[in-house]
C-alpha cells in the first residue's frame, strides 16, 4: 500500500502541500497498523472446550463461537472427550465452559481429560491464556465444583487467567452471556467490528422455542403403563407440537415447564400468614402472591436462605445447631423428606410479608425428560414415560413438582409449555450395521423405546439387545406387549429381564450383564455401542462396574487394561449414559 502523493501541479501551496502530505502520510499509517492488527486477530485461534452433561455447556460454548468469530477470531469448539491432555500445551486462548454433574463431580465427557489434567504427568500451560465459565445449581452444596477445579488447576499448572470465572445458577442464560460479551474483547486483544451486534441477534433468535419461550403443547394421551396395584405409578405421556416447526432426535430430551400444586400454595400461604390477594405487593411482575407461588417460585425443595431464616425466626434447637456446624450431611439428613410446607408447620409463628418470602425462594425450574419416541416416527408429538413421585411423609403427601403437574393437573384444555434440549452424543449410531447394547431399568427403558422405533424406521440390520428391569414383571413390565412384539419381528434381537422382587435374592441389569458377560463382549467387539439410562447414583455405578468386570473377565485383560478398553470406548462415543 503506497503513502498517497499531492500532485505537484496541484492547486496549493507549499505550506498547504506540506500539511497534506502529513496528514495522508498519518492516515497511510494508521490503515497499515489496523490492517495489521485485524489480521492478526483473524489469524487468532481460541479453542472453546465444554464440559456437558445435558447439553447446556455445549450450547453456551456455541454462542460463544458466534461472538468469538463476529470479533474475527477463529474458534475451535470441542467436547473434552475430544481433546488429549497435552493439547492443551500447544493452545493459546482457552475458553472453558462445564457444567457440574452430581455431588460436584465432572460431567461424563469431561471425566478422562480431568484425569489427565489432574495428574503430576501433566505439562506446564505457561503461554496459555483462559477464562472460565461454570453452571451449577445452588441448591447443591458443590455449587458450580467443577469450573472451580478447572479454574484452579489451570492456575497452578502456570496459566494466565485474563477473566475472572463466573458461576451461573439454574438460570444461566444472562450470565452466561454477559460472560462471553466480557471475555471475548480480551480473548481478541479488544478488537471489535460491526457484525458483533448481528451475529448476537443471531445467536438469541436460533430457537423460536426455548425456556425463555416454552411452546404450549398440548397433551393427547396420559395412561398408565404399570398396573394400577403396582408400587409405582409410571404414565405414559403423548403432548401435541404440532405447528411448532420443533423437530427432535432420539436421544433428546423434552423439557417441560410445570405449575405448582393449587393445594400445596394454598398450604404455604396459611402457613406464612398470608392471604396470596392483589392487595399483597410482591413486585410489578405478578398479579398476586398466590399466582406468583403457582406459576414463578421453586416452593416444594427449601433454598438454604429459607432454612436458615426459618430456623433463625423460630429457635429451632434442632436445626440452628446443626446449621453452627457446618455439617453438611447432618443437615441433608434433617432435610430428608422435608419441603418448605413442612418446615414452616414444624416451626410455627415463622410468619412473612410476600415480599420477604418470594425473596427467599428460587425460580421454579423446568424439568428435562428423556423422549421415548422417535421424532421420525412421530414428527408431531413428543412422548414421555414419566414415574409419578408420591410418598407419605411428616403426616402429609408428598407429589413431586412436575410428574405430578403431568398427571394430575393437566386436561385437554392444560398448555404443557416445553422445549426440547438436544443430545447430540445419545444417538443411534450412524451406521446402520452396528450392534447397540442398551441398559435401561425402570423409565431408564424411555430412550430406549426411542431407539429402537428408530432403528425400524432406518431399516437397520444392526443387532439390538435390551437389558431391562424393575420390581416384578405382572405389574412393573412397562410396554411389555410392544417390546414382545419387537422382538417376535427381530428388530430387538435380545432382551434380558431383571426384576429385583420376583424371587428372594434380588436380580438387577448388572447381575443379567455378567450372567451373559461372554456374549457381551462379542458384541463389543463387534462395533457395538453402549448405552445406559436411569439412576445415576447407584444403577449407573454398578453397571458400569459390571462392564469392566466383563471386559476383564471375557477380553482376558489386566484391571488397568480394562479401564483403558472403556476408556477407549467412551472416547469413540460407543459407550454413552443418560443417567439422572
Amino acid at each position: 500500500m503506497k503513502t498517497p502523493q499531492i500532485p505537484l501541479d496541484g492547486p496549493y501551496s507549499e505550506s498547504q502541500r506540506a500539511w497534506l502530505s502529513g496528514f495522508f502520510a498519518g492516515m497511510h499509517t494508521h490503515m497499515i497498523q489496523s490492517a495489521g492488527a485485524a489480521q492478526q486477530t483473524a489469524s487468532r485461534t481460541i479453542d472453546i472446550l465444554y464440559g456437558s452433561q445435558t447439553g447446556n455447556a455445549e450450547s453456551v460454548a456455541n454462542d460463544a463461537a458466534q461472538i468469538a468469530k463476529a470479533h474475527g477470531l477463529k474458534p475451535v469448539v470441542k467436547g473434552m472427550d475430544e481433546v488429549e491432555a497435552n493439547a492443551l500445551a500447544e493452545m493459546n486462548y482457552l475458553l472453558v465452559i462445564t457444567s457440574t454433574y452430581g455431588e460436584g463431580e465432572m460431567p461424563d465427557n469431561a471425566q478422562m481429560l480431568w484425569d489427565a489434567v489432574k495428574s503430576d504427568a501433566m505439562p506446564r500451560l505457561e503461554k496459555l491464556q483462559y477464562s472460565v465459565l461454570a453452571l451449577g445449581d445452588t441448591s447443591y452444596d458443590l455449587f458450580c465444583q467443577a469450573g472451580k477445579d478447572w479454574d484452579e488447576r489451570l492456575a497452578e499448572l502456570g496459566a494466565k487467567r485474563v477473566y475472572d470465572r463466573a458461576d451461573c445458577d439454574v438460570d444461566f442464560e444472562e450470565p452466561a452471556e454477559a460472560w462471553i460479551k466480557a471475555v471475548i474483547p480480551f480473548m481478541s486483544g479488544g478488537n471489535t467490528t460491526a457484525t458483533v451486534v448481528e451475529t448476537e441477534a443471531t445467536v438469541a433468535e436460533k430457537s423460536q422455542y426455548n425456556r425463555k419461550n416454552p411452546f404450549p403443547g398440548r397433551m393427547l394421551v396420559n395412561r398408565l403403563v404399570t398396573a394400577p396395584s403396582s408400587s409405582k405409578e409410571t404414565r405414559h405421556y403423548e403432548i401435541s407440537i404440532a405447528g411448532s416447526g420443533m423437530s427432535y432426535e432420539a436421544g433428546d430430551a423434552l423439557c417441560v415447564v410445570p405449575t405448582n400444586c393449587p393445594e400445596l400454595v394454598k398450604d404455604i400461604l396459611q402457613a406464612i400468614g398470608c392471604n396470596g390477594d392483589e392487595d399483597e405487593p410482591v413486585n410489578g411482575e405478578f398479579t398476586s402472591l398466590y399466582e406468583a407461588l403457582r406459576t414463578q417460585f421453586e416452593i416444594k425443595t427449601p433454598s438454604k436462605e429459607l432454612v436458615e431464616e426459618i430456623a433463625g425466626r423460630s429457635g429451632n434447637k434442632e436445626l440452628n445447631p446443626i446449621l453452627e456446624s457446618g455439617d453438611k450431611d447432618k443437615l441433608a439428613d434433617y432435610l430428608w423428606g422435608r419441603d418448605i410446607l413442612d418446615l414452616l408447620r414444624q416451626n410455627p409463628g415463622c410468619e412473612f410479608s410476600a415480599a420477604e418470602f418470594i425473596a427467599l425462594l428460587k425460580p421454579l425450574q423446568h424439568r428435562a425428560y428423556s423422549i421415548s419416541s422417535s421424532g421420525k416416527v412421530y414428527p408431531d408429538s413428543v412422548h414421555l414415560t414419566v414415574a409419578s413421585v408420591r410418598y407419605d411423609s411428616f403426616g402429609r403427601q408428598h407429589k413431586g413438582v412436575c410428574s405430578t403437574f403431568l398427571a394430575d393437573l393437566v386436561d385437554e384444555h392444560t398448555e404443557v409449555r416445553c422445549f426440547f434440549t438436544p443430545n447430540k452424543v445419545f444417538r443411534v449410531p450412524d451406521d446402520n450395521s452396528l450392534p447397540m447394547i442398551m441398559v435401561g431399568p425402570g423409565t431408564g427403558l424411555a430412550p430406549f423405546r426411542a431407539f429402537l422405533q428408530e432403528r425400524e424406521y432406518r431399516g437397520a440390520t444392526g443387532k439390538n439387545w435390551l437389558f431391562f428391569g424393575d420390581r416384578n414383571a405382572a405389574t412393573d413390565f412397562m410396554y411389555r406387549d410392544e417390546i414382545e412384539a419387537m422382538q417376535a419381528k427381530g428388530l430387538l434381537t435380545r432382551l434380558d429381564l431383571a426384576f429385583s422382587r420376583d424371587q428372594d435374592e434380588k436380580i438387577y441389569v448388572q447381575d443379567r450383564m455378567r450372567e451373559h458377560g461372554a456374549e457381551l463382549f462379542v458384541w463389543l467387539e463387534e462395533g457395538g455401542y453402549f448405552f445406559v439410562c436411569g439412576d445415576a447414583y447407584r444403577m449407573a455405578k454398578d453397571v458400569d462396574k459390571a462392564l469392566h468386570d466383563v471386559i476383564a473377565t471375557h477380553g482376558k485383560m489386566s484391571e488397568q487394561q480394562a479401564v483403558d478398553y472403556v476408556n477407549q470406548l467412551k472416547k469413540d462415543k460407543r459407550y454413552v449414559r443418560d443417567v439422572y
